[in-house]
């Protein structure tokens, strides 16, 4: 482990600042109440909730409830940057967001710094001799041929086979026959989907797998710390790599890297004009699957934790950074935690939705949790299923659960890496950290 007594140390001028940071902020506001400090605050309090007001009316209705919510969800912010203009209230008003944000910076930073880190999960491990790849030439708007993938791995001794969009096949099977025929390393250049479905044989045989981000997203290799802008450098594992050790997840005996999506989201990528046009079905669904008659409410039991009447279920392979973290960029700082992230919403107002857009996830609309393992029911005998994005239906009750340290993944040794995410900011802990009393606030 790193951190611990050094990493309190260079800890601490950051938490001062950030103590005196908020405290500056405190003092601007109370300085500031006779020349409208707390219509600052109100101001921007009122415009956040009519915002998230007018989105959800724009979102659950249409004809010209749609229209005015969508009036009073751009007008909300204008107002309230045209009222700190009018009253002169700018100048307070950025002052105080520079404060408050300095603070939280700097209070994110020094908890970063404070806290044990875990040493680094990569191990040593011989390159392949019978490296077996599947690649999609169609995937990502043609990233295979535009890096020559093709070619680099042929070069480094790899077995490639090409997917012809025209002809499908079952890529797990393919996978089997490498295996079969003595393949020790399999790997796919394409999307998530096709990813999951060849690591699942990978781990089933205990092989290294490889990943090399081809599709148009490539969240798993976003969180395996690799290459998005260039999936041709990890090829260079084949040749000089290491390994790590990772979770599989699993819904109902399909793998799955990423995540399971329940509801309102699996609803819409189940149609097929989806692929051609998501922003236009999921305004034209959205209505019915939120306040009418397509709407669909689920049941689920976390572990030993019941959730019902849910619109939207997202099970994770390993917990994403908390909502509340605008900077988190939808990222898993793990992926070897062995357990399953779970997030799950119910909004059926605009007061919800109000309620929700300012206190994230303490608001009772939305469940931030982990489990071992997740079971959904619906009083449905099937429902549509979102599997690493790609639309499905399964029998109810749908189980997921999370194959720990499953999977062997080969990366190139000279990667980006995975960025460390900000803790939550606790006030509690920083206090104790500016002036030396960490050990007796619970750190």
């Amino acid at each position: 482990m790193t951190g611990g007594r050094h990493g309190r140390a260079a800890a601490r001028p950051l938490a001062r600042l950030a103590v005196l940071a908020a405290i500056g902020s405190v003092v601007v506001l109370v300085f500031s109440v006779g020349e409208g400090g707390l219509a600052i605050i109100g101001a921007g309090l009122l415009g956040l909730v009519l915002c998230a007001a007018g989105t959800w009316w724009f979102l659950a209705h249409r004809g010209v409830v749609r229209l005015c919510g969508g009036l009073v969800a751009a007008a909300a912010p204008a107002a309230v940057l045209a009222l700190y203009a009018h009253d002169g209230l700018w100048r307070t008003a950025l002052l105080l967001a520079l404060c408050w944000g300095a603070a939280l910076a700097c209070g994110r930073a020094a908890l970063r710094r404070a806290r044990p880190r875990k040493p680094s999960r990569a191990v040593a491990a011989p390159g392949p001799r019978r490296a077996f790849l599947v690649m999609n030439p169609k995937s990502g708007g043609g990233k295979v041929g535009r890096f020559g993938l093709v070619e680099r791995a042929r070069a480094s001794g790899a077995d490639v086979f090409l997917l012809d969009p025209s002809a499908p096949v079952d890529v797990a099977a393919l996978a089997r026959e490498a295996v079969a025929r003595g393949a020790d390393l399999l790997g796919v250049a394409g999307g998530d989907g096709t990813q999951a479905l060849v690591a699942a044989v990978a781990a089933d045989h205990d092989l290294p797998f490889l990943v090399i981000p081809a599709g148009t997203r490539n969240h798993f290799a976003m969180d395996l710390g690799l290459d998005r802008s260039d999936p041709a450098r990890c090829l260079d594992a084949l040749t000089d790599g290491e390994e790590l050790r990772i979770d599989l997840g699993d819904v109902a005996g399909r793998p799955f890297v990423n995540t399971v999506s329940f509801g309102v989201y699996a609803d819409v990528v189940q149609r097929p004009e989806y692929r051609d046009d998501k922003a236009g079905t999921i305004l034209t669904l959205m209505p019915d699957l939120l306040i009418g008659e397509g709407v669909r409410r689920l049941d689920a039991r976390l572990d030993a934790t019941a959730l019902s009447s849910r619109q939207a279920l997202l099970i994770s392979n390993n917990a994403y950074v908390s909502p509340d973290d605008i900077g988190g960029g939808g990222r898993r700082p793990r992926l070897d935690d062995g357990e399953l992230g779970v997030l799950a919403i119910r909004v059926e107002s605009a007061a919800e939705a109000a309620d929700l857009a300012v206190r994230g996830s303490r608001s009772a609309a939305l469940t931030v949790a982990t489990a071992q393992r997740v079971e959904v029911t619906s009083d449905a005998d099937e429902i549509p299923v979102a599997v690493d994005g790609e639309a499905l239906r399964l029998a109810t009750p749908v189980v997921c659960t999370l194959r720990r340290g499953a999977l062997r993944v080969r990366v190139p040794r000279e990667r980006p890496g995975v960025a460390d995410p900000a803790p939550p900011v606790d006030w509690r802990r920083l206090f104790g950290l500016a002036f030396g009393r960490e050990g007796r606030t619970g750190a």
